[in-house]
């Protein structure tokens, strides 16, 4: 009876040990469940159906309109409630200071190879410990050909031609309309010198009258339905419109354009980590790259995806761009301390002090 009592008593410790086990964080399967916020109009529904079919992951996609706006939620959260984020680079340095990214385990994610060399080991984050790019981008002007003859537009600062006196789209981005604001000056969309910011805010400040909105998330219909005439755009934006109003042009200033580089990053609170590994390899898949560039029409990093795409997106001039139009260009990076003095200025800037 003791021999029968210790074997029944050695089952049930083995059961219980097994069931502890199971239930333990380290050792239990994640939940299907991936929890991505990313901005609005940037990853398509094919692909999150896709996704999901897939893996049987459900995905809860939540939505920004920007940087400040993600980061501020984040670390309010304490870097928890999201398993995957889309950061553009300079806000990447930002968000690491305060420790809300997780590094990478990139022995997790596939497809790595098929990203251009030259879209990784950005300045934001040297040898991608903490971000892997997803979309990389412009910001050019648009300009309406029934406002102004085209040809005769070359800068920055036609932007203050009295033809469009009115009708002016400014982005409600801090760091692409400043950025504007010192190309038209002269100086670097990064600049951190006082008085360079201060130029760039008194030019966007003589500019203002001729403004009629700052906005991020209704751009292409402004232009498409002509409520304004000349303005900033990404070129994923312009690319729509100019397809919807074909008297939109997309022009590149002759000071250079405004490039952005977003990525995904995990947060460091993230419940579902080897859900967001799964999500990024399935997004470096050619084929589903193919698919965010021909539903919201940026550019790609991945160069194999590059090669499959339809002929209206591989010989477009706005959503693929000129090498040497690319070089004039500038990365939009962190400014550190100075972008205190960016946002006191933008605040007097929307306010019209």
């Amino acid at each position: 009876m003791p021999r029968d009592g210790s074997r029944c008593f050695g089952k049930l410790l083995v059961a219980l040990v097994a069931l502890l086990i199971a239930a333990s964080p380290a050792f239990a399967e994640e939940a299907k469940e991936l929890n991505v916020f990313s901005w609005s109009e940037y990853i398509p529904q094919e692909v999150v159906n896709g996704f999901t079919k897939e893996t049987g992951i459900k995905v809860v996609l939540s939505t920004y309109e920007s940087n400040e706006a993600m980061y501020a939620k984040l670390k309010l959260l304490g870097a928890k409630g999201y398993d995957l984020v889309v950061p553009s680079g300079y806000f990447v340095e930002v968000m690491a200071q305060d420790n809300l990214l997780a590094k990478l385990d990139k022995s997790k994610i596939k497809g790595l190879g098929n990203l251009d060399p030259a879209s990784l080991n950005q300045p934001f984050d040297r040898g991608n410990a903490l971000t892997i790019p997803y979309m990389w981008g412009t910001v050019g002007l648009l300009v309406n050909k029934k406002a102004v003859d085209v040809s005769t537009i070359k800068s920055w600062k036609d932007l203050a031609r009295p033809e469009f006196k009115g009708r002016v789209l400014l982005s409600d981005d801090l760091r692409d309309t400043f950025g504007v604001g010192l190309k038209a000056c002269g100086y670097s969309i990064n600049s951190t010198n006082p008085d360079e910011i201060k130029a760039a805010y008194e030019w966007l400040k003589a500019l203002k009258p001729s403004v009629r909105v700052f906005d991020v998330t209704a751009t292409k219909q402004a232009f498409i339905s002509e409520e304004v005439v000349a303005g900033l755009a990404w070129n994923g934006d312009a690319f729509i419109a100019m397809q919807e109003n074909p008297d939109l042009e997309f022009i590149v200033p002759e000071e250079g354009m405004l490039i952005w580089l977003d990525n995904f990053a995990i947060p460091a609170g993230a419940e579902h980590k080897e859900n967001a590994y799964k999500f990024i390899s399935y997004l470096m898949r050619p084929e589903v790259a193919k698919l965010c560039v021909e539903e919201f029409n940026y550019s790609t990093p991945n160069k194999a995806a590059e090669k499959i795409l339809e002929p209206e997106y591989a010989e477009s001039k706005v959503i693929l761009l000129d090498p040497e139009e690319l070089a004039k260009g500038e990365v939009t990076v962190n400014v550190g301390k100075a972008r205190e003095l960016y946002e006191k200025y933008w605040e007097q800037l929307k306010a019209g002090d």
